[in-house]
């Protein structure tokens, strides 16, 4: 289990202060309208961040950034009258649109309360029972045919709190069926671009986990070693929490933590699981962070001698998207946090790396594996020259996560310096 686990670990993601120029491939896109806004709570008009926005009938969508703030463009060659909103904790919206570019219109959601008479009394007593059955239901719950997944992702890189690195890409993903594990997926480059400060003293020869390959090995469900394997399964402690909403459908919620000390640093956090299905739909976790000599080992690949780092946090959220009785991939989010100093200096330098993924759109037929040569190696990281930020543009008709107002207030800085 030990090396399965690190396998996994080490497999997560490479990304740093210093990058490779991946290949870059052009694609033809053709005519789109655009629906965006901003997303609110009903009850005290607060922004909600992170809500899946997709057109209703599709495989299309987006999530919304931490401002609830969104932007989707749908292609004119779809019959798409209106879009869908959902989001953990509140019912379901959808809202009517038309074919004229909207903008700036502000959507509502109502927050779910889940009353006592919705839920009948928990039939699972032990909470590890229920993880190991929605582990057997993979194969029912989960595509057992090859998918290719349109992705847009985006890594920023901050020193304090000062952006230093934007790199954003689209990608496509090929995903084999769920009862195979991840080593024949691959991810490729169809757009990518960075910003980068030119300020030499912004600039670290650290590299860590990252990537574009988050798709392939932050898939909690399809690499169970991370947290599903029964070996690994028994490292850890369980406890129920209360029953929630994500997309109109009840969730059972376990929260666990380690149980055991390991070589190697183990997880704490929380499932989220169909109550009707059984399948996984959404998981947060955390690296435990007692030991950081630990967490160093996996999640630093290289760094200048006399450099000390410190990791603060890394986490992971994982989605997964209920359509048509299956779930599929949805969005994945990481962070790292951690603290560099050089040798005879009294203070440390704060650093925050967060890593984002959307799946865009998905297809299942008349899809061919992505050739070994165009594949994004977990060796590389992601690079290209340092470009306007946003540009529908240079985007075209692909869908991407709205950058926030910190990071468009940092391209306008980064920008004024070239």
């Amino acid at each position: 289990m030990k090396n399965r686990l690190k396998k996994v670990q080490t497999g997560l993601l490479l990304l740093g202060l210093l990058f490779f120029i991946p290949v870059l491939h052009a694609q033809d896109v053709g005519d789109f309208f655009t629906i965006g806004g901003v997303v609110k709570n009903s009850k005290n008009k607060k922004h909600i961040g992170y809500v899946n926005v997709s057109a209703a009938g599709t495989n299309v969508g987006t999530v919304t950034n931490e401002n609830g703030e969104f932007i989707l463009k749908i292609s004119n060659e779809l019959d798409v009258h209106e879009i869908e909103l959902s989001c953990l904790g509140y019912y379901n919206a959808k809202y009517s649109i038309n074919r004229s570019n909207r903008l700036e219109q502000t959507f509502f959601m109502e927050p779910r309360a889940i009353e006592l008479q919705e839920v009948e009394v928990l039939s699972w007593k032990n909470p590890a029972d229920l993880i190991e059955e929605a582990t057997r239901k993979i194969s029912t719950n989960y595509s057992l045919s090859p998918n290719l997944l349109t992705c847009f992702y985006r890594e920023t890189i901050q020193k304090r709190k000062k952006y230093i690195t934007i790199s954003e890409a689209v990608t496509e993903v090929y995903k084999s069926s769920y009862q195979k594990d991840a080593l024949g997926d691959r991810t490729q480059i169809l757009k990518g671009r960075k910003l980068l400060s030119p300020e030499k003293k912004d600039t670290l020869g650290v590299k860590l986990l990252g990537g574009p390959n988050l798709a392939i090995y932050v898939d909690v469900v399809k690499n169970p070693d991370i947290l599903l394997d029964t070996e690994v399964l028994r490292c850890y402690a369980f406890k129920m929490g209360e029953i929630t909403s994500i997309n109109n459908r009840l969730q059972y919620v376990v929260h666990f933590r380690p149980q055991i000390i390991m070589s190697y640093p183990l997880y704490e956090g929380t499932y989220y699981i169909d109550r009707e299905t059984l399948a996984f739909t959404r998981i947060v976790f955390g690296m435990e962070m007692r030991d950081k000599e630990k967490v160093t080992r996996i999640i630093l690949k290289d760094k200048p001698a006399g450099l000390r780092f410190t990791p603060e946090e890394v986490s992971y959220v994982v989605t997964y998207q209920y359509q048509n009785g299956k779930s599929y991939l949805n969005y994945i989010r990481d962070e790292i946090r951690f603290r560099c100093d050089w040798k005879r200096r009294l203070f440390s330098t704060p650093y925050t790396v967060i890593s984002e993924m959307v799946v865009t759109d998905r297809r299942a037929e008349n899809i061919e594996k992505i050739a070994g040569k165009k594949a994004f190696s977990e060796r590389k990281s992601l690079s290209d020259e340092a470009m306007t930020y946003y540009d529908s543009n240079f985007w075209g008709a692909y869908n991407i996560i709205e950058p926030t107002e910190s990071l468009e207030s940092a391209v306008g800085k980064l920008k004024k310096m070239d």
